[in-house]
C-alpha cells in the first residue's frame, strides 16, 4: 500500500498518567535523533494518543531506524486522506487493496470520530462488500492474507495494511540513570540493552588489569557500545585501573575467596564512581546460578558492601535466551572475541558458591584497601562512545 503517514503507538508507555506528556515529548526527541539524517523529509505531529510522521519526501525517507527507538510499541505505514464520506472511503479501500498480494482479506475499521454516521461494523461490511464485488479476494476473518485497517478520525481517514513491531519499553532517559558494570562478555551488553529498553540512561564502568588483560578488550568494549549506540546515542565508559587491587586480593585471600573479594571491591568502586556522577543505581549482567559468584548466597555476601540498588536485568534468564538477544542486537560475534577481562585472567581454585561473610571480613582486614580504591578512582579513564549519525 502507498503511505504518506506513519502512525506511532506508545505500547507500555500508554499506561502513564500525569507524566504522559513528558514521555511523549521525550520519545519525540529520540525519534528525531534516530531520524537525524532525514530532517527535511518528514514532519512530526504529537498528539495524546499517537505520534504521527507526515512523509514529505518518500523517496528519501527511511523508516527502519524507528524499529530501534525505545518507547515505540508498534508503527503502521498508513495512507492518510481527507475523506469524510463513506462512498469515498470505499473507493479508496478498493483502490488500495488491489495493490496488495494475497487471496483472502479482512477489514478492520475503528470509528474514533464518533460524529461519523456509521459504526465500525457497518463500515467493515460496506467496504468488504465492495471488495468482494470487484476483486477475486475472499473474506477470512481469522487468518487473512491482507488485513485492511482503517482509523476514522476528525482530520480524515488513515488506512494501512502493515504494522511493524517496535522494541517497546520507555523512551531513553525517561526512567533514570544506572552505572552498568560492563565486562565485555555475552551477558553484560545484553543487560545494558535491556536497561536502555526500559528507558534507563546507562553509563558503563569496566575494570581493567593491564598487563594481564589485553588492550584488545577495550577495543572490544568500544565496538559493543557502538552497537548499543542505536538505543542510546552517547555512552560514557569509565575504565578503572584494577591491577594493584587484584594482585593484593590474590596475595592475601584464602582458597576459594578471591572472586568473592574481587567482586566486593568492584561494588565499592562502582558506588564511589556512581556517587561522583550522581547516579542512583548500579547494574550488572548477573544471571542466578550461572557462575560461582552468582548464587544467591554469593550475591548476598558480595552485595553487602553497598546500599545502592543493584539492578540485574538477566537474573532469571537462561544462557540460550541471553545468547539469542545478543545475536538480535548484533553483539554476539563481538562478545565472543577471545580477549579476557580481569574476572578470568587468574586461576581461582574451587571458588566458593556459599562464601561466609565473616571469612570475607577476616581477609579484607589483612590489608587496608582504601588507598588503592581511592587511587583507582583518581586514575579512571573516560571514553565517550557516540553514534556518529547523531552528531
Amino acid at each position: 500500500m502507498d503511505y504518506n503517514t506513519i502512525i506511532i503507538r506508545f505500547g507500555e508507555m500508554s499506561t502513564k498518567g500525569k507524566n504522559r506528556k513528558d514521555f511523549i515529548n521525550l520519545l519525540a526527541r529520540n525519534i528525531k535523533k534516530n531520524l537525524l539524517g532525514y530532517n527535511d523529509t518528514y514532519s512530526l505531529i504529537l498528539r495524546h494518543d499517537h505520534i504521527y510522521i507526515e512523509i514529505l519526501k518518500k523517496d528519501e525517507f527511511d523508516y527502519s531506524p524507528l524499529k530501534e527507538v525505545a518507547g515505540i510499541g508498534s508503527f503502521s505505514l498508513a495512507y492518510k486522506a481527507d475523506l469524510f464520506e463513506l462512498d469515498d472511503i470505499k473507493n479508496l479501500a478498493l483502490e488500495e487493496i488491489k495493490k496488495e498480494n494475497g487471496k483472502t482479506f479482512k477489514v478492520h475499521a475503528r470509528r474514533i470520530d464518533k460524529s461519523f454516521p456509521y459504526i465500525s461494523d457497518e463500515i467493515n461490511r460496506e467496504i468488504a462488500s465492495v471488495i468482494l464485488k470487484n476483486t477475486d479476494l475472499k473474506v477470512d476473518v481469522h487468518n487473512p492474507d491482507i488485513l485492511l485497517s482503517l482509523e476514522i478520525k476528525p482530520d480524515g481517514i488513515y488506512m494501512f495494511t502493515e504494522t511493524i513491531k517496535g522494541i517497546g519499553g520507555y523512551p531513553s532517559g525517561s526512567t533514570g540513570r544506572a552505572l552498568m558494570m560492563l565486562s565485555g562478555g555475552i551477558d553484560s551488553p545484553v543487560a545494558t540493552y535491556l536497561l536502555m529498553k526500559r528507558g534507563i540512561e546507562v553509563t558503563c564502568i569496566h575494570f581493567a588489569a593491564p598487563p594481564y588483560t589485553n588492550a584488545g578488550v577495550i577495543i572490544k568494549l568500544e565496538d559493543l557500545l557502538s552497537k548499543l549506540n542505536i538505543y542510546q546515542d552517547k555512552i560514557n565508559l569509565f575504565i578503572i585501573p584494577f591491577t594493584k587491587i587484584q594482585e593484593k586480593i590474590y596475595e592475601i585471600s584464602t582458597e576459594g575467596y578471591p572472586i568473592t573479594i574481587m567482586r566486593r571491591m568492584m561494588y565499592r568502586l562502582s558506588e564511589m564512581l556512581a556517587n561522583k556522577l550522581h547516579i542512583k543505581a548500579i547494574a550488572n549482567g548477573e544471571s542466578i546460578g550461572q557462575v560461582a559468584s552468582q548464587t544467591i548466597e554469593s550475591m548476598y555476601v558480595i552485595n553487602s558492601v553497598t546500599n545502592f540498588p543493584i539492578i540485574r536485568p538477566l537474573a532469571t534468564y537462561d544462557k540460550l535466551d541471553i545468547i539469542n538477544i545478543s545475536k538480535k542486537i548484533d553483539c554476539y560475534d563481538i562478545s565472543i572475541r577471545p580477549y579476557e577481562d580481569c574476572c578470568t585472567i587468574f586461576t581461582n581454585k574451587n571458588p566458593k558458591t556459599k562464601p561466609k561473610m565473616k571469612e570475607c571480613e577476616i581477609i579484607e582486614n589483612k590489608f587496608d584497601f582504601t588507598p588503592l580504591l581511592n587511587e583507582a578512582i583518581e586514575n579512571v579513564e573516560l571514553k565517550v562512545i557516540t553514534n556518529i549519525n547523531n552528531n
